[in-house]
């Protein structure tokens, strides 16, 4: 079983940046790839970014791409996006999720390929 705790959420304006953070419970982190997913009002979840459990490979979405950068911290058992020139469009509640291999699945960008999620965090971006 993996907890898995969102911080670092909050408001900011357009072109500012943001870090938020996922803090897992459990032993053997680095076992996990850990995705950010993000869900605005009104709106499905979506894909955000994902890294494999040792680090070594990441995708992201086009839509975030060139602007957030997701790293992890296994001896701190942490996963995180640093997230730049934001816009108002990603305002949302972003959720981190663990799989339960260590490896990028193919359907990595999927809800499906993750185990456990945590609460979300809302992010507000204002013009």
């Amino acid at each position: 079983q993996v907890q898995l705790v969102e911080s670092g959420g909050g408001l900011v304006q357009a072109g500012g940046s943001l870090r938020l953070s996922c803090a897992a419970s459990g032993r053997a982190f680095s076992s996990n790839a850990m995705g950010w997913f993000r869900q605005a009002p009104g709106k499905e979840r979506e894909f955000v970014v994902a890294v494999s459990g040792s680090g070594r490979s990441t995708r992201y979405a086009d839509s975030v791409k060139g602007r957030f950068i997701i790293s992890r911290d296994n001896a701190k058992n942490t996963v995180y996006l640093q997230m730049n020139s934001l816009k108002p469009e990603d305002t949302a509640v972003y959720y981190c999720a663990a799989d339960s291999s260590p490896y990028l699945s193919g359907n990595y960008y999927t809800d499906s390929a993750y185990d456990y999620w945590g609460q979300g965090t809302q992010v507000t971006v204002s013009s």
